[in-house]
């Protein structure tokens, strides 16, 4: 009985398990929306730009103007506290505003509204790396998982072919060592099967932070024939054109030329602020000037004797000399990025245009018939080994080169910030 009953939750749990893994099929279209709508790394980038916008509004806003009141505390001789009346009291109450000059204010609107571009162009660079992390991620795991078919299908049959050769065996008919070979590859096989759904699943999980899937989802990928294999680098643009596209599109370099619009601005309005500021003031005080019942007006400002910001207008034009030359080297960064990039896809795309569309269902058609041929014994062991090792072998590096040619199209997108390549 307890037995039954160990067996029945057992059955239970792996039904549980079985629900909880549910599978979603997932196009690259869909994968887009979700990453768009979901990422939390877009969101908090989102909530940085928004903090740069609300500082335009602090910079915006003038000062507050100041108020100061002076009472009488004790009358000694009146043995009164706060006496305000003219024939017992005194008090003095002073207003100032204080005025910025040189332009100060308007400066330093200029320098937020270029902080919140720069913050803006921070967020679509993320964008960008990150959706061609998506979208290669997306295509490679699509790539293993057509790899892993096969896997499965040369294992059923290879598991069948084992089943019908041990009857063989019984019936001495067969050698064990030709046995002892089969179950060698089927081994193989399974190891090599686990080791890729090991990275099927790592490369699921990424996609998954990134378009915040349910973890207990199963991702299937789904990818059009005609995406997958269409001849669409045949036509590549020349590198000229593509560091052209690069130079004009890249956000990171307009950050980077907007770094430098930042450090200048920066550097204006340090050389305004060694321009004193002005500061009003009206007084109103009751016997404590003459003549009594005073009203005053005073004004007040420091002299630039001594400090005249001269460190922080250095440290602007030095931060102008650094961020142009962070410019210079990414375009130089840049430059190579498309090069690679260029050739890459150029290599690729002569690989795959020397291979046989049809190869690979050739390829399967003669493998059916090889595994049917040895099982009727009419080709060698070593023959059918030799065959299978080379049919995994040719899917494997066709559905890698399927993955590589779409990855160098994604490449070049990603270098040029553009979607040339759809």
């Amino acid at each position: 009985m307890k037995i039954k009953l160990l067996f029945l939750c057992c059955f239970l749990a792996c039904a549980r398990f079985a629900a909880a893994q549910d599978t979603l099929k997932l196009s690259i279209t869909d994968a887009e929306k979700l990453f768009l709508a979901n990422n939390y790394q877009l969101l908090l980038a989102n909530y940085d730009i928004a903090q740069a916008k609300a500082d335009v509004i602090t910079a915006r806003l003038f000062d507050n103007p100041e108020i100061s009141h002076e009472n009488l505390f004790y009358n000694h001789e009146t043995k009164r506290f706060l006496e305000t009346s003219f024939a017992t009291g005194q008090f003095n109450t002073q207003i100032s505003q204080l005025f910025k000059l040189a332009g100060k204010r308007n400066k330093q609107i200029k320098l937020a509204q270029t902080a919140v571009k720069m913050e803006e162009y921070a967020y679509y660079d993320l964008m960008r790396t990150l959706r061609y992390q998506l979208r290669s991620n997306f295509f490679k795991l699509h790539g293993l998982q057509q790899s892993a078919k096969t896997y499965s299908r040369q294992i059923k049959a290879l598991e069948q072919l084992l089943q019908a050769s041990n009857k063989q065996l019984t019936l001495g008919n067969i050698a064990q060592k030709d046995i002892i070979r089969i179950k060698s590859l089927l081994y193989n096989l399974q190891v090599e099967r686990q080791q890729m759904l090991t990275e099927i699943a790592e490369l699921g999980t990424e996609l998954k932070l990134l378009t915040q899937i349910s973890p207990n989802m199963v991702i299937e990928t789904i990818v059009d024939g005609d995406t997958q294999k269409q001849a669409t680098l045949s036509t590549l643009l020349p590198y000229t054109t593509l560091l052209d596209s690069a130079m004009n599109n890249r956000v990171d370099l307009k950050n980077s030329q907007m770094a430098i619009t930042y450090a200048q601005q920066n550097l204006r309005l340090q050389k305004a602020n060694a321009i004193p500021d002005v500061q009003l003031s009206l007084a109103y005080d009751l016997k404590g000037n003459y003549p009594e019942k005073y009203t005053g007006i005073g004004i007040s400002m420091p002299i630039p004797l001594f400090n005249r910001n001269q460190g922080e207008i250095k440290k602007a034009k030095i931060a102008i000399e650094a961020q142009q030359a962070t410019h210079q080297q990414l375009e130089n960064t840049l430059a190579n990025e498309v090069f690679k990039a260029y050739q890459n896809a150029n290599r690729v795309e002569e690989l795959y245009a020397g291979m046989d569309n049809n190869f690979g269902a050739d390829y399967q058609k003669l493998i059916d018939e090889v595994t049917v041929n040895f099982s009727k014994r009419n080709i060698s062991l070593l023959e059918f080994l030799d065959f299978y090792e080379a049919y995994k072998d040719h899917v494997l590096q066709y559905n890698q080169l399927l993955f590589e040619r779409k990855n160098a199209k994604e490449e070049i997108n990603f270098v040029t910030g553009t979607s040339i390549y759809k």
